[in-house]
Order: C-alpha cells, then structure tokens, then sequence
C-alpha cells in the first residue's frame, strides 16, 4: 500500500508544477510589461492615455482570463443610476473608455482621473471596464 500512496502523491505533485509552470507561462504571454494591461487584478505603472488608448487597445492581450487595464485622462461624461455609476473618459471621435463603478465620489466633467478594471472592448471606439476604481489625479 505504501508505494500506491507514494505514487499517487508523485503523480499529485508532478501535476501541480505543471499546472504552476502553464500558469506562469500564460501570465508572461498576458501583458506587456511596459503596457497598461495587467493580468487578473494588477495595476500596470504605466496607465494608457486618451492620446495611447487606441494603440494599446489594438494590441490587448488575447487570454481566456480577467486582465486589467489601467488609464489616465480627463473625464467627459459622469452619470448615475443610484446604484451604479458610469464615469466616461476621452473625447467623442476617439476611444473611449467607461468605467462602471458605484459612486462618483463627486468627480465631473473635466476632472483628471485614473481608472483600473476588467478590461473588455464593447464596440470599435468603446472599452467598458467592469468592475472598475476611478480616482483624481
């Protein structure tokens, strides 16, 4: 019986560093680390901009797992439901970004913001970031 036991935590081993090594592998094929995206719940140091949006977003990694996106402008549009609230940043005409989070925290139009959330791209010019955190600066 004691070399069953052994085997089968052999094998329960062996398949946990493959398991291990996959998921490394697949968080190194996630993001750039000079880029905005990060895997699951990460910040990226370097946020996007209204001005990088649209080149980083052409470039958003394709995982089957949450990434991140972390981006810095100036906010166009603030809206509440009363239990949601839809912070809009950059300008009509180019990529837009809306973070879905649950108070404006007093943040309006014109206000420098910084967003970080689950990235999805939701149209040609839209990205929603849901769940979201928005705060100035």
């Amino acid at each position: 019986m004691f070399p069953f036991f052994h085997a089968r935590h052999v094998l329960a081993l062996a398949l946990s560093l493959l398991f291990a090594a996959a998921g490394a592998a697949g968080a190194q094929e996630c993001c750039d680390p000079a880029g905005p995206f990060r895997p699951g719940e990460g910040y990226a140091e370097t946020p996007a901009t209204c001005a990088t949006i649209g080149n980083w977003v052409e470039r958003a990694p394709a995982v089957d797992a949450r990434i991140t996106l972390t981006v810095r402008g100036k906010l166009v549009h603030v809206q509440s439901d009363g239990a949601l609230a839809y912070l809009i940043m950059c300008e009509e005409g180019g990529m837009q970004v809306m973070c879905v989070t649950y108070q404006t925290n007093g943040m309006k139009a014109g206000d420098e913001v910084l967003f970080a959330g689950g990235y999805a791209r939701v149209g040609e010019k839209q990205v929603m970031l849901d769940p979201c955190l928005a705060e100035e600066g």
